[in-house]
């Protein structure tokens, strides 16, 4: 007479008591089919029948196991997430209040420096480039710029703006990293600087970006990269992850000495250094983070400055973002797998081994391909749980996030307008980021190999930072 389902044991443990004391007081049990004469209601069930029981009850065992692991991995999502924001914050504390303080006793570079501009086909951007080179408050400035085999007259375009001190080399198509090598041969300074064909840098960029080489211990600068094209939803998303994501970590990386990566869109180089790490590798996607790992395990210090500002043309539609972060993601894992041995060195390349391949691979592979279980257990809250709950949790997390992004464009001494944006961007931006990174890992695994993607220019930078947008 159990009424099913549930533990039993209590019913059991009953009858076990019951039973023997009525059997001797003359009692006899039996079942109700045989007590009126019925036939045996115990009959075998059909082949169907048992077949869709066992497959009902591995549903609901699987069921039970995804509930158990969609739980796990949201925990270690939040945890992982919060602990980023945590080291982030922390990191960029001690950051500001190193770099800000007074510095009376370091000396003031003011060395020649020769500035590398890799093109292809960045006639949209390549005179407002130039020119803002060239407008430079730098005393002892030559610009290179490497036509790397454009068929859209990027080369005709500088060599007609007839400007003093100013060299185009032409060359056949052979990639960026070859176009680098080329006018870092050619470069007549012992201080380089690196930059995106689609980069516009302010009067003061070059002289702050340089400063760093005072430390004689400094091989490599990374500058401030700054989103120009910002007007439209897209751009400023992108904004928001370079001031609170990039700009952030690099504060942190360099307070832990293990900047992997100097964008190519600013970065500034001892020429010695470029020489001795054999020049600009292309073997991985990332040549900019391949190159700063290596000069990072060749014993020299890399530093971010936060004053060198450079403004770039971020992509304008979700096919040209989804190319170039995916070549990022798919570059960053050669050159981390490509650096692997770092774990075992001393010194600096130690501490890129110790300390920034183990960041990378936990919030730049790990935590993106855990994220998604939030978004499962969103959509799970809406159909079965409160709707309070689900709300409480959500909105406490975009209040943490959005207190980072706050301080995260205080620091980088940007308006706080963009932050309307910022819940938008974690409904659509972050899952199409969390995308690229599952499809770069998939890509690796199977061992696929994947081309160069290039992003068209649309020439808005030159367009925007004419008009004076900062």
């Amino acid at each position: 007479m159990h009424d099913g389902g549930g533990d039993r044991a209590q019913t059991v443990a009953a009858l076990d008591r019951l039973l023997p004391a009525l059997t001797d007081q003359g009692y006899r049990f039996t079942t109700v089919s045989a007590g009126i004469d019925a036939a045996p209601s115990m009959v075998a069930a059909p082949a169907g029948s048992r077949l869709s029981g066992t497959a009902l009850r591995w549903t609901q065992r699987a069921a039970h196991w995804s509930a158990q692991a969609m739980n796990l991995l949201l925990a270690v999502a939040l945890v992982l997430g919060v602990a980023r924001l945590v080291v982030q914050v922390v990191c960029a504390q001690r950051h500001v209040r190193r770099v800000r303080r007074p510095r009376h006793t370091r000396p003031e570079v003011r060395a020649p420096v020769s500035v590398i501009v890799p093109a292809y086909n960045e006639a949209a951007n390549i005179a407002a480039t130039v020119r803002s080179l060239l407008a430079s408050a730098y005393p002892a400035l030559e610009v290179i710029v490497v036509d790397d085999g454009s068929d859209d007259g990027t080369a005709d375009i500088v060599e007609r703006m007839r400007l003093r001190g100013v060299r185009v080399i032409r060359q056949a198509n052979a990639g960026k990293p070859a176009a680098l090598n080329t006018g870092i041969r050619a470069a007549r300074a012992n201080l380089l600087v690196l930059v995106d064909g689609d980069t516009v840098f302010q009067p003061d960029t070059v002289y702050r970006l340089v400063q760093g080489f005072a430390d004689p211990s400094v091989g490599a600068i990374s500058g401030n990269t700054k989103v120009a094209n910002r007007r439209r939803l897209l751009g400023r998303w992108q904004h928001l992850e370079y001031v609170i994501g990039f700009n952030l970590d690099r504060r942190m990386y360099d307070v832990l000495e293990c900047m992997p990566t100097i964008p190519g869109a600013i970065g500034a180089f001892r020429r010695e250094v470029l020489l001795r790490v054999g020049g600009v590798p292309s073997d991985t996607l990332a040549e900019d983070t391949d190159l700063t790992m290596k000069v990072l395990r060749a014993g020299w210090r890399v530093v971010y400055e936060e004053a060198a500002i450079a403004w770039t043309e971020a992509p304008s539609s979700l096919r040209q973002l989804w190319r170039q972060r995916y070549r990022w993601c798919y570059g960053t894992m050669q050159a981390m797998w490509k650096h692997r041995h770092a774990l075992r060195e001393s010194g600096a390349g130690g501490k890129l081994g110790r300390r920034g391949l183990p960041y990378l691979t936990v919030f730049q592979v790990v935590l993106p391909l855990t994220a998604p279980a939030v978004d499962v257990f969103a959509v799970y809250g809406l159909l079965f749980l409160p709707w309070s709950t689900l709300a409480l949790a959500w909105v406490g997390l975009l209040l943490l996030q959005a207190a980072t992004a706050g301080y995260a464009l205080r620091l980088d001494r940007e308006r706080y307008g963009p932050l309307w944006a910022l819940p938008f961007q974690q409904v659509i931006y972050r899952q199409l980021m969390y995308l690229v990174v599952v499809q770069s890992v998939v890509t690796a695994l199977i061992g696929n190999r994947l081309r160069w993607q290039r992003m068209v220019r649309t020439g808005e930078v030159a367009a925007l930072i004419g008009a004076g947008q900062r």
